[in-house]
This record gives structure tokens, sequence and C-alpha cells, in this order.
């Protein structure tokens, strides 16, 4: 399905959803200058699209016990797509990796992880990546200081 045209209404409702999601639909038509039910209907079809996929709270990490990010990229042993998609497949189902994106140029994966420490980590990397044969080379890189971290994307507006 295409993605439906977004007018300047709907790009506001969308900016002001990506700042704050759990805003009642009435305090969201107030906001973007519209009436509840255009707001209602406007929101209805952007998620029928799929333009909103999920609405989801943000949680502190460091908070949640998970005060580790660690960027870390994989190198496979061959690059077959049916191994590189069996490896991948393994990722999607590990809590701890956050993010997962096959690249180019470079290793085959790029991934993102939050662990509570240096001793979940290594238990997470001999789960997933040392102790698979089909990799070849890990490196990680762990974050000392997170500044800045934003998950909205930009809409011109």
């Amino acid at each position: 399905m295409p993605a439906p045209e977004l007018d300047d209404l709907d790009r506001r409702i969308l900016d002001t959803l990506q700042q704050d999601c759990a805003l009642s639909n009435q305090h969201l038509a107030e906001r973007v200058h519209a009436s509840p039910p255009t707001c209602l209907r406007r929101v209805r079809r952007l998620v029928r699209a799929g333009i909103i996929q999920r609405r989801v709270a943000i949680l502190d990490p460091a908070l949640m016990g998970a005060a580790l990010t660690v960027l870390i990229e994989v190198t496979l042993d061959a690059q077959a797509a049916a191994q590189a998609d069996a490896f991948e497949a393994q990722l999607l189902a590990e809590p701890a990796i956050q993010q997962c994106y096959r690249v180019s140029s470079g290793p085959d994966f790029v991934l993102i992880a939050l662990v509570a420490d240096m001793a979940a980590y290594q238990a997470l990397a001999l789960r997933c990546l040392t102790g698979d044969p089909r990799v070849r080379n890990v490196r990680s890189f762990f974050a000392t200081q997170r500044s800045k971290f934003d998950t909205r994307i930009p809409l011109a507006l």
C-alpha cells in the first residue's frame, strides 16, 4: 500500500505524537489546532497506513538496570544470504539487542545492545556472537557517554 499524502495537519499530528504519544485525543486536537473528531480520524488513518507503527514509552536504561550500551560490529564467515538470515533471526530473538542493522562495506551487521554490566555483555557475546560458528569477527565499542538520543523523525513542517 503506498503511503498517503501527508498535509500540514498530518505532519503537526505526527510531530506532536513523536514528542508525547500519551496525549489524549482532546489534548492532541488542541495542540494541533483541529477538532477532536478530525484528529481521531487522522490518527486512525495514519495507523492503518503504517506510518504510525506503534506507541511506546521510552525508559531510562540506567534506571532500569541496563547501564552499559554496546555498539557491536559483526562479520560473518561467509556472506551467503541464508547464513545471514539465520544469524539475523537469532539476533532478533535476543532481548539485549536493541537495534540490528545489516550494513555494507565493512562488517555484515552493526548492533546496539543494552546490558547491565561487563559480565552481562560477556554472557551476551558468548551466547550470540563468539560462540556462533558463523561469526568470523566481533568488534565491540562501549559507550562512555550518551550525548544525544532521539527517536523522532524530522518532519518538514
